[in-house]
């Protein structure tokens, strides 16, 4: 058996690096897990990323379940040891990369592709297969995973990127201990999403036709050990399949009470990316005005003119974004940028059936 070897020069946290070497050579290391993340392309290229953790055995959500399983749950994901320096092999279309687990224990692939185009634009969704290659407990069974990828090809017109936090998911994102009692008491089950957006935002995917099949991300600054929580919520609660982009933990589990917290650059960098990515495409833009979605968002639309259509911030502060900076939403027509501070989703919904970016015969709900 391959023992990990506690490599210290250079590494951020070699703490956590030594515990996960001793658990291993003590014996107390649970069962490896890949836990794949969604991805996404184009005709050439492909993103996807993950992590092997150490399997906590978190269940699927249940209707009787108690608080204090909740709060175990949740305290399981902030607490499962990432197992770094491990080889991951991934394969798409016949195509096998492998490449090995940083020190957080995440993974990540960049496929590029020459003569499969045609192959990639068959299908929106295209499976990855994954297999662990090294051996990190005794009598290891064969460990696999698959996930999912994006393809949008060039004739797509239109992406939608959302926040989730406040913006999907009421979180409570700017008042702590609501948010630490939905974090230790709620699962995908009970937490909720504000009215009518699952429907708004499959009108959006349909688009204007009904046939667009428009293209979802979803930006948080939830960090990706919310990974699980987040795609039983968005599916339980029928929202259009998409790709998250979370971002990496920064805190220990005794601080997790910090997470979707500081610091939100991040943001500005993956919508950044998805825009150089993706150049033949118009992105919509919805986030809240809890966090810094107004000012990120405004930004990157002065920064690509002519590539953001709408931004949708929904008001869960009172102070207003646009008021406070005068001419913003003229300057942004400028840009060819439509700037909206919505109350709720109808508002949203009825705006954007006017502009041409969902059908006018939207669902009673809306």
């Amino acid at each position: 058996m391959k023992y990990l070897k506690p490599v210290i020069k250079g590494v951020k946290k070699p703490f956590k690096l030594i515990k996960v070497f001793l658990k291993q050579k003590a014996g107390w290391l649970d069962k490896p897990k890949i836990v794949p993340y969604k991805g996404y392309g184009n005709a050439n290229e492909v993103f996807i990323k993950g992590m092997v953790i150490e399997d906590k055995g978190l269940s699927k959500p249940k209707d009787s379940q108690h608080f204090w399983q909740n709060m175990l749950a949740a305290i399981k994901r902030f607490s499962s040891d990432e197992i770094p320096g491990v080889r991951v092999k991934a394969e798409l279309l016949g195509k096998s990369l492998t490449t090995e687990t940083d020190e957080m224990g995440f993974f990540s692939f960049h496929f590029k592709f020459n003569k499969e185009e045609k192959e990639l634009l068959k299908k929106k969704w295209h499976t990855v297969h994954f297999e662990l290659l090294d051996e990190i407990i005794e009598n290891q069974p064969h460990i696999y995973a698959t996930e999912e990828v994006r393809i949008i090809s060039p004739e797509q017109n239109r992406v939608i990127v959302s926040d989730i936090d406040d913006t999907a998911l009421v979180s409570h994102s700017t008042q702590t201990l609501r948010k630490l009692r939905l974090m230790l008491l709620k699962n995908a089950l009970s937490r909720n999403p504000f009215p009518g957006v699952s429907k708004f935002y499959q009108a959006l995917s349909d688009g204007k036709d009904k046939k667009e099949d428009n293209p979802f991300f979803f930006v948080s600054s939830s960090e990706w050990n919310l990974y699980d929580l987040l795609e039983d919520f968005f599916i339980l609660n029928h929202f259009p399949k998409g790709v998250f982009l979370l971002r990496r933990l920064e805190h220990s589990i005794y601080q997790f009470w910090k997470s979707g917290g500081g610091s939100h650059e991040h943001k500005y960098e993956k919508i950044k990316s998805l825009l150089h990515f993706y150049q033949e495409q118009k992105f919509v833009l919805f986030g809240d005005s809890g966090q810094q979605d107004p000012e990120i968002y405004s930004k990157i639309a002065f920064e690509f003119p002519g590539r953001i259509e709408a931004i949708y911030i929904r008001t869960i502060r009172s102070r207003s974004y646009i008021e406070n900076n005068g001419q913003l939403d003229e300057k942004l027509a400028k840009v060819e940028t439509l700037y909206l501070e919505v109350k709720d989703t109808h508002e949203a919904a009825k705006h954007a059936s006017k502009h041409g970016l969902v059908a006018q015969d939207l669902p009673q709900e809306l």
